[in-house]
């Protein structure tokens, strides 16, 4: 006879479906991120959405691989007072143990040290050999006995001091203390060492925020009104809202993202251009803003993310949208002059979305910087041939770097006379709750002349210091 799926066999145990480890979660995302294989945020959610974890476990997986990455430098600081040889030179994966462990030990009151040093122990088992697993057990025993070792003295060495407390690199510190002090320099590190606001973009062609905050409200979800008309701030459970993304009610999106589409300014009936479109995060919003009439040409050069903006596009209801696989670059070529409003969200370097982002402070070298603006500068000289005259052009970067900003803007209006700059915008999460951008909308000058405003007669709205 065929038993149910599922029946067990007469005289045999049923087996209990193994628990999930939580260390071991923890240690994959970690190992993964320090390979340079994934973003924490996108793998952490992956393997919370795979295994059956509780609710205490998932927070636990969320503090301890968020917390690590954002304090690997004084992390490693300290590790490093404990090994006797340079801690590049260890595993990946004894790091990312040695790690997990000692943030545990340092910042998490719940975890007892024996606890932490036992389980990191038990995991160095599974991924090490026996050397490793003395190294492991001794460090971590030698740094909960001694405590963490003093940094460098503020007061002889002040970006010293502030890279290890505050976890970020010396070259990056010392970059944004000659560009900005020591205060507001302390302030954006102690910021980026934070969870970032979580901002809903309601999709305003089915539904007011005003209804989206009153459902939420009524789960028990704290709901707040953001800066721009249809950005909503909340705070609670993730799968509380859910339902709302998936019926194209929101789109999950930071208010600094927004604030590109709201600089660029689309009107109902315009042709605009996405010239990186990449998910379509921007695109939708731009259709959103034109209330769905219009057209919205999104270019990218990955057909998996023009798909992707296929589906969001149909689960918001928009179909103004037209997705092309093409290159910025030659974007002139194919629409040249066409365009009443093109965008230039450009690839960067992301040093301006650490706080959602940690890894990246520890993945971006200085001399990335360059190689990233000489392909900004030839995105938008690229796309600048499809904005017709008197049209709008507006570049942004998720980028607080000037290599990545401004210097690009330069150099296209030295060699683009027929643009001139309309309004520059910065913003730092310290300052304005939002990743860090760097934004900026250029006029084309009317057809035959050359010329419009010059750069010094440019409105700017920069609500953080330069």
């Amino acid at each position: 006879m065929r038993r149910d799926v599922g029946q067990s066999s007469p005289g045999r145990a049923v087996r209990a479906p193994s628990r999930p480890d939580p260390r071991e979660a923890i240690f994959t995302i970690l190992h993964r991120v320090e390979s340079g294989q994934a973003f924490a945020n996108v793998l952490l959610h992956r393997v919370l959405a795979r295994d059956p974890y509780s609710a205490a476990d998932q927070a636990l997986i969320t503090e301890v691989v968020f917390g690590t990455l954002r304090r690997q430098g004084r992390l490693d600081y300290g590790l490093q007072a404990a090994v006797a040889r340079p801690l590049a030179s260890l595993p990946a994966a004894i790091r990312a143990i040695l790690r997990a462990g000692l943030y545990q030990m340092w910042f998490l009151d719940r975890v007892p040290d024996a606890v932490a040093v036992h389980e990191a122990v038990e995991v160095a088992k599974r991924h090490g050999h026996p050397g490793t697993v003395k190294l492991v057990n001794a460090v971590l025993r030698r740094l909960a006995a001694e405590g963490e070792p003093a940094p460098p003295p503020a007061d002889i060495d002040p970006a010293g001091h502030l890279a290890v407390t505050e976890s970020h690199p010396r070259w990056l510190v010392e970059r944004w203390i000659a560009r900005w002090g020591l205060n507001e320099t302390r302030a954006l590190c102690a910021v980026n060492n934070t969870p970032p606001p979580s901002t809903l973009r309601v999709n305003t062609l089915r539904t007011p925020p005003e209804a989206v905050a009153a459902r939420l409200r009524e789960r028990g979800l704290t709901v707040t009104q953001g800066k721009a008309p249809e950005a909503l701030r909340v705070r609670g459970t993730l799968a509380l809202r859910l339902d709302l993304y998936n019926e194209g009610l929101v789109t999950m999106q930071d208010e600094g993202a927004m604030a590109v589409a709201h600089l660029l300014a689309p009107q109902p009936g315009e042709t605009i251009m996405d010239a990186t479109a990449g998910s379509g995060m921007k695109a939708t919003h731009m259709a959103e803003l034109m209330r769905n009439h219009g057209r919205v040409v999104a270019l990218d050069i990955q057909p998996a993310k023009l798909k992707s903006l296929s589906a969001h596009c149909a689960r918001l209801g928009i179909d103004i949208v037209e997705a092309h696989h093409l290159d910025a670059r030659q974007a002139g070529v194919r629409f040249r002059g066409q365009m009443d409003r093109v965008l230039v969200d450009a690839p960067c370097t992301g040093l301006g979305v650490i706080r959602r982002r940690p890894e990246i402070r520890w993945r971006v070298a200085l001399p990335v910087l360059e190689t990233m603006a000489a392909q900004q500068r030839e995105l938008l000289a690229g796309a600048a041939g499809a904005v017709r005259p008197e049209g709008v052009l507006v570049y942004a970067v998720c980028s607080t770097e000037p290599e990545e900003g401004p210097d690009v803007i330069r150099d296209v209006l030295r060699r683009y006379p027929a643009f001139a700059l309309e309004e520059e915008r910065l913003l730092l999460p310290h300052r304005d709750e939002t990743d860090g951008f760097y934004m900026v909308r250029l006029r084309r000058a009317p057809a035959g002349r050359r010329e419009g405003r010059r750069r010094g007669e440019a409105k700017t709205s920069e609500s953080s210091p330069r």
